[in-house]
């Protein structure tokens, strides 16, 4: 899992990858996650307002385009239903990432939602 997680970030920006697994870890509840990755976004260079804005992105003009379409993304990933990722959505990533970068995006989100369920499964 690790070396997945480290292979599918290392072509995003740093601090988007970072909002990612925030975002994600937000939805899942991990607070352990939350905490690691909050940490490693502080440590990248990361602001205060915008990690508290993070969990209501939408509404915030803080985000760029590209970070709000990851978020998007991030997003239905993590909540996803048995209609799967709407199209608008995954429309939105792509052309904000092209098929590269949107691939370790995509690989990115799966992996933090897999640490999430392992993270919660073994904490108290």
């Amino acid at each position: 899992m690790a070396g997945l997680d480290r292979a599918a970030g290392a072509k995003l920006d740093p601090l988007l990858a970072e909002l990612v697994r925030i975002r994600v870890s937000q939805i899942n509840g991990c607070a352990f996650c939350l905490s690691l990755h909050t940490r490693a976004a502080v440590e990248a260079g990361e602001s205060e307002e915008r990690l508290d804005a993070l969990a209501s992105w939408q509404g915030s003009p803080l985000f760029t385009g590209a970070e709000c379409a990851a978020l998007g993304l991030a997003e239905a990933m993590t909540s996803i239903g048995p209609a799967g990722v709407p199209g608008d959505v995954f429309a939105a990533a792509r052309e904000h990432f092209g098929e590269t970068p949107l691939a370790h995006l995509l690989w990115t989100i799966a992996a933090i939602n897999a640490w999430n369920r392992v993270g919660i499964a073994v904490t108290p």
